[in-house]
C-alpha cells in the first residue's frame, strides 16, 4: 500500500482569495513505512505576496521565492511522483484547497477526496481531550521535533510520517507483516509439547534429612488422635 504524507506552506490562509503555495514537501511510505523517496520543491507564487502573518509561521520571503519555479513548471512531477497514491495530510482540508486550486489554475482534474487521510481527524478520534497539532502529538508519541523552529513542508512532511506511523500501530506493524512466516518459523524449530504429562526414569532423591523426619514425627504426635497426618502416615 503507496500513501503520501506531505504538507504546504503558503503565502496566506485562503486559497479562494487567491492565497497560493509556496511550499511543497512530501514524503512517500509503502505498508506504512518511510521509502527513503521524497519530494520538495520552493514555489513562486507568481506575483502574489506573503502575508506578514504568514511570514512569521514559516520565515518564507518575496525575496527567496523571486527566483523559484512557478506551480506550473512542477505540477507534472508533483502529479508523477503521487501518482495514485492516498494523500496523509494534517489538517487535511486546508493542504488539499490548495493543491486543487493550483490544479485548477492549471486545467488540471483536482484530486479527490476518497483519496485523502486526515491526521487531524484521526487524532481527534484517538485523543479526544487533544491537543492535536503535529507538535503535541510529537510529543505524545515521543518523536523528536527540535528542529523544527519555523514550519516546513518537507520537514513537517517527515514528522507527520512518523506520528501517522504511530497512530497507526507503529513499528508492531512490521512484526504483523510478517506474523505468518514467523509462525512457520517457530513451528519448524520449537517442539510442541503435548498434553501428556511426562514421568521421570528416576524419582528425584529426597531434600529431607533423617532429622527432619524426627522432628516432624515429634509434632504429629502433639497434635492428638484426631490428627490429619495420622490418616496418612
Amino acid at each position: 500500500m503507496r500513501e503520501i504524507v506531505f504538507d504546504t506552506e503558503t503565502t496566506g490562509l485562503r486559497a479562494e482569495n487567491g492565497d497560493r503555495v509556496i511550499e511543497l514537501g512530501a514524503v512517500e511510505l509503502e505498508n506504512r513505512f518511510p521509502t527513503g523517496r521524497n519530494f520538495h520543491v520552493f514555489i513562486n507564487p507568481d506575483g502574489k505576496k506573503v502575508d506578514p502573518g504568514a511570514f512569521d509561521v514559516h520565515g518564507i520571503s518575496d525575496e527567496f521565492l523571486a527566483d523559484k519555479p512557478k506551480f506550473a513548471d512542477i505540477v507534472q512531477d508533483f502529479l508523477d511522483f503521487v501518482s495514485d497514491a492516498n494523500l496523509v495530510a494534517h489538517n487535511a482540508g486546508f493542504d488539499m484547497n490548495f493543491i486543487n486550486a493550483e490544479l485548477a489554475r492549471l486545467g488540471h482534474a483536482p484530486i479527490p477526496w476518497d483519496r485523502v487521510i486526515d491526521t487531524l481527524a484521526i487524532a481527534r478520534r484517538r485523543h479526544p481531550m487533544g491537543p492535536n497539532s503535529l507538535d503535541a502529538l510529537c510529543a505524545r508519541y515521543s518523536i523528536d521535533n527540535s528542529r523544527r523552529d519555523k514550519h516546513g513542508a518537507l520537514l513537517d512532511s517527515e514528522l507527520l510520517a512518523e506520528v501517522y506511523i504511530e497512530m497507526n500501530g507503529g513499528r508492531q506493524a512490521s512484526l504483523l507483516l510478517d506474523a505468518s512466516s514467523t509462525v512457520e518459523t517457530k513451528s519448524a524449530r520449537v517442539e510442541q509439547m503435548s498434553g501428556e504429562r511426562r514421568q521421570r526414569t528416576e524419582p528425584l532423591p529426597s531434600r529431607l534429612t533423617a532429622e527432619d523426619l524426627d522432628r516432624h514425627r515429634a509434632f504429629v504426635e502433639e497434635l492428638g488422635e484426631d490428627a490429619i497426618w495420622k490418616r496418612y502416615g
